[in-house]
């Protein structure tokens, strides 16, 4: 009876989980999972033996595969001898790596001899056959991955700073479609842990490494890799002295004024939004502005500082806030660059383009904010060594910076576009004429028109001038209170629409047209096209009304002087005596006072229809009147 295994460790359970898995096909002796640890030590005693070649992994590494393993297929693993491979390799991985640290070596140069270089490394040689089976096909693509992880876990900073210039070296080949789909996560959370690990002040150069090679790895349109929501890293706090100690030879508070610009370059959006923190940091930026410009540096003090000349120049994220160190930093040109491109991304991320007038800055802060910004350029500009040049590239940076703030507000859209395809021409077509702007969205349209039917342009239908019933229905409809249009989407707001109905109406509507200048656009709508109420309002013109009333005075007031003339005649004639008709000058009289009369009646009344119904009457009887006062004289003087 067989011995009963011992309690399965982490690597060995997904190897006793495959047991109850059912083959894809009937086992055999040859093609049986391997599942027992005893095969496991088989398999590390393979690849044990396959890591003393010298020769390349393309002309051993399927061959070792298939020995260790005897597959079912002859060139791809299945699901249960994948996961059996990859515990046998993590775990001959973690003997390499204690044999290395025993023996007092790096973990990338384990293997080597003396005079050797890394070709000889037994863990790299490892990695590189299964980078190679990963590439090809033959085994799952996330194993070299997850061999890298755990390389990475097992050693220190400095064997790290080696396992990464190997993923660097082999990025184009871990970066490939068929790797990069199983990987990915597996790699991102690698570096992260990486990151994690490392001083931000000391291992700078570092994870800059790791950062770069995340951004060629990943690529630019991957979403995990970008602050979508804009947050801000208010962790970052820098301390600094808050009271005065002795011997301090500069001053004070200009020291809590300069470090006290960093809480607001670590939250751009809180100082903003905020006009008491504006103020507190316009101030404070005045003041710091000042002394810069009142103690400028010297040529000497930039070749004092030169890091060119060094090979390897680093930069610290963080300067040292001791108080003590003020008066050698004020004379440091690096660091006062620090601080002014400060200045500059800050006043660009206010600046920022896609933001509404909500989002953006007062008119006051804007005044501000450029002044500040002329100011700092040209301290940057002053300042040893190549200031000038130093300005170019700052500015350079932070406009293309601008590109990027597009793109993440318009939803980080994908930059891959499809390509474009070009239409072949039909045998016997012509080509197509290019598209022609001729100054208007109209007039250019006609061009396209005509290519796609050449008697556009001659066609009747096309020359037709719509009737003013068809053309102002929109407006009437808009006018309507029950329809509810908003005065944004109202056809009045269209000047080309209202401008063609007035042409419209100037040749077929003229009455309409008139009554443009009291009632606007709307008093041009026919109105049989208006509901009631709303006609109402444009029955007649306000000029009609107040003629219509004078109108109504008048002919009244014509009136009654005639029926007065003629109840009054008998007096005037006789001086009481009802028929006498010897007095001449009466009838004299009478006719001046008529024509007095008619110079006073408006043109209106002498011309209007209902002056004109008595006219015929009234002039009958004053030429009676007349011929029988002439034979009366006549008489008397005879």
């Amino acid at each position: 009876m067989a011995e009963p295994s011992p309690p399965p460790s982490n690597a060995g359970l997904r190897i006793l989980l495959s047991k109850d898995r059912p083959a894809p096909s009937p086992p055999s002796t040859a093609g049986s999972t391997v599942s027992s640890h005893a095969d496991r030590d088989r398999i590390i005693g393979v690849f044990r033996n396959a890591l003393s070649l010298t020769e390349p992994p393309e002309s051993f590494a399927l061959q070792t595969v298939q020995e260790a393993i005897k597959p079912q297929k002859e060139t791809v693993l299945v699901l249960e001898e994948n996961q059996s491979l990859e515990n046998a390799l993590r775990t001959l991985l973690q003997e390499l790596v204690s044999s290395a640290v025993q023996s007092s070596k790096k973990i990338m140069q384990y293997g080597n001899a003396l005079d050797s270089g890394e070709s000889n490394c037994l863990i790299t040689r490892l990695l590189d056959i299964v980078l190679y089976l990963c590439e090809r096909g033959h085994v799952e693509g996330g194993m070299v991955f997850q061999l890298l992880e755990d390389l990475t876990e097992m050693s220190t900073i400095k064997d790290c700073k080696d396992i990464f210039g190997y993923i660097e070296s082999q990025q184009d080949v871990l970066g490939k479609q068929e790797l990069f789909g199983r990987g990915k996560l597996v790699m991102l959370r690698t570096c992260n842990q990486l990151l994690r690990r490392l001083s931000k002040a000391n291992d700078v150069v570092f994870c800059g490494r790791i950062i770069m090679f995340l951004a060629h790895f990943f690529p630019l349109s991957e979403r995990s890799a970008l602050n979508i929501k804009g947050v801000f890293n208010t962790s970052n706090i820098t301390k600094y002295e808050k009271d005065a100690t002795d011997g301090i030879s500069v001053d004070f508070n200009f020291y809590k004024t300069l470090w006290s610009l960093q809480e607001h370059f670590s939250n751009p959006a809180l100082t903003s939004t905020n006009p008491a923190k504006w103020q507190k940091f316009s101030s404070n930026l005045g003041v710091v502005l000042n002394t810069f410009e009142a103690q400028p540096l010297s040529d000497d003090d930039g070749k004092l500082n030169n890091l060119d000349q060094e090979e390897d120049a680093a930069f610290n994220i963080k300067y040292l806030t001791s108080s003590k160190l003020m008066g050698l930093e004020l004379k440091d040109p690096s660091f006062r660059r620090h601080i002014l491109v400060q200045c500059l991304i800050f006043f660009d991320y206010l600046k920022a383009p896609g933001k509404n007038e909500k989002e953006g800055p007062a008119g006051g802060m804007k005044e501000e904010i450029k002044t500040c910004e002329e100011r700092v350029k040209k301290l940057l500009e002053v300042i040893p060594p190549r200031g000038k040049e130093f300005l170019k590239s700052i500015e350079h940076i932070l406009e293309r910076e601008k590109n990027w703030v597009w793109w993440k507000r318009d939803g980080c859209l994908a930059f891959e576009k499809p390509p474009f395809e070009k239409k072949s021409i039909q045998a016997g077509g012509r080509k197509r004429k290019p598209r022609w702007r001729l100054g208007n969205k109209e007039l250019s349209q006609l061009w396209k028109w005509a290519e796609q039917n050449p008697n556009v342009l001659t066609d009747p239908d096309r020359v037709r001038m719509p009737s003013i019933t068809e053309y102002w229905k929109p407006l009437a409809e808009d006018m309507d209170p029950s329809a509810g249009i908003e005065e944004e989407y109202h056809h009045k707001s269209n000047r080309v629409y209202c401008w063609k109905g007035l042409r419209f109406s100037a040749r077929q509507d003229l009455d309409g047209f008139a009554r443009f200048s009291d009632y606007g656009i709307e008093g041009v709508v026919p109105s049989e096209l208006l509901p009631p109420e709303v006609n109402a309002k444009f029955s007649s013109k306000p000029a009609e009304k107040v003629k219509r009333v004078k109108r109504e005075d008048l002919k009244g007031s014509s009136a009654q002087p005639k029926e007065q003339q003629i109840a009054a005649t008998p007096e005037t004639d006789g001086g009481g005596s009802g028929g006498d008709p010897e007095e001449g000058a009466v009838p004299m009289d009478s006719d001046n006072g008529a024509a007095e009369d008619g110079q006073k009646r408006s043109p209106e009344e002498v011309s209007g229809p209902e002056s004109g119904q008595c006219e015929p009457e009234a002039d009958a009887d004053d030429n009676m009147k007349t011929e029988t006062t002439s034979r009366d004289i006549r008489a008397g003087e005879k």
